[in-house]
């Protein structure tokens, strides 16, 4: 296994927002930052950071806080969405006091990437002119924050619940670190066919047993792609993806004076039919939203078909769109 697994992208490191920052970089002209989600990697943008950049984009695609190659600080509180925000900002300052280039950068991102991505939107236009999210839809920060929302619901078993107590889920997905992450890719993708499963709900109270371990791997998941992912996990830990959830609260707590604020600039969604997130029970009312609380929006893809990695499962259709609204800037 190589370093760097995919041709003509440069791993490089930067200083930004008082931690260390490793990043992916490949071509040059406008900057576009990619934000993964849980739990990934720089690595889930394989196919966007070669594509983008062919079109004529400065890509760089960050491990996020906690993650890879990237610093994970001890303090839980130190993973709020004004951290995760302020490292988003902070790189782009970095990466144009490093080379003198792009002082702004169209910003996209996936699964806990694409909270990121709308809110420094949000809270930072004069940095991030666009955005385009996938997966998890935009909806102004409200009135109740989610873990109090599921309490509410009489919801006890959710795996965002099953996170909140440091080490316990830690301890899970450390046992086996290529067979949790073969299990939550497969589970969480638009090939998983056994009703029931899944990991929204836990039934028996951990995550694993209601996963599916499939007899081989997705087309769009190769052993190489495994490994890959298994290795950064066995070294960096779950520890800082994990802690992102740990902050539900204290980010609908800092976000209030934003409340109900909408996202004027250009914008794009995109997520699969089968994705999870969208059968959470706002997503829906999230989705009908749009014209509201995204006045600028300039497309809302539902790719049939494709689950939860949707940039990985379906990277032809995710790469059209988002060139297309790149080019459209």
């Amino acid at each position: 296994m190589t370093a760097q697994p995919v041709p003509g992208v440069t791993l490089k490191t930067a200083k930004a927002n008082n931690i260390h920052m490793r990043y992916a970089e490949i071509g040059s002209g406008p900057l576009v930052l990619f934000c993964h989600g849980w739990p990934e990697s720089w690595y889930s943008w394989r196919h966007q950071l070669t594509a983008v950049s062919a079109a004529g984009f400065r890509c760089v695609a960050p491990d996020m806080r906690g993650y890879g190659g990237t610093e994970a600080p001890e303090t839980i509180e130190h993973y709020s969405l004004l951290h995760l925000v302020g490292d988003m900002a902070e790189l782009v300052k970095a990466l144009s006091d490093k080379d003198g280039g792009e002082t702004k950068a169209i910003i996209v991102g996936h699964d806990w990437g694409a909270p990121v991505a709308w809110h420094a939107a949000l809270w930072r236009p004069d940095l991030f002119p666009a955005v385009c999210a996938m997966s998890v839809p935009y909806a102004p920060p409200g009135y109740i924050d989610v873990l109090s929302a599921l309490e509410k619901l009489g919801i006890f078993d959710f795996y965002m619940q099953y996170f909140q107590k440091p080490g316990i889920a830690e301890a899970e997905l450390q046992a086996d670190v290529r067979g949790a992450l073969r299990r939550i890719y497969y589970t969480a993708s638009g090939d998983l066919t056994e009703p029931g499963k899944g990991f929204a709900r836990l039934p028996e109270g951990t995550l694993l047993p209601n996963t599916v371990d499939p007899a081989e791997l997705p087309a769009w998941l190769g052993e190489a792609d495994l490994d890959y992912y298994a290795a950064e996990f066995s070294r960096a830990g779950f520890r800082g993806g994990f802690n992102w959830y740990r902050n539900l609260r204290r980010n609908w707590e800092l976000a209030g004076p934003w409340r109900g604020q909408p996202i004027r600039q250009p914008s794009l969604f995109i997520a699969g039919s089968r994705d999870g997130v969208l059968k959470f029970p706002a997503a829906k009312a999230q989705l009908e939203a749009f014209p509201k609380t995204l006045p600028g929006l300039r497309g809302s893809h539902i790719i049939e078909g494709a689950g939860h990695w949707i940039q990985q499962e379906r990277p032809a259709d995710v790469n059209k769109a988002l060139i297309d609204f790149l080019k459209g800037l």
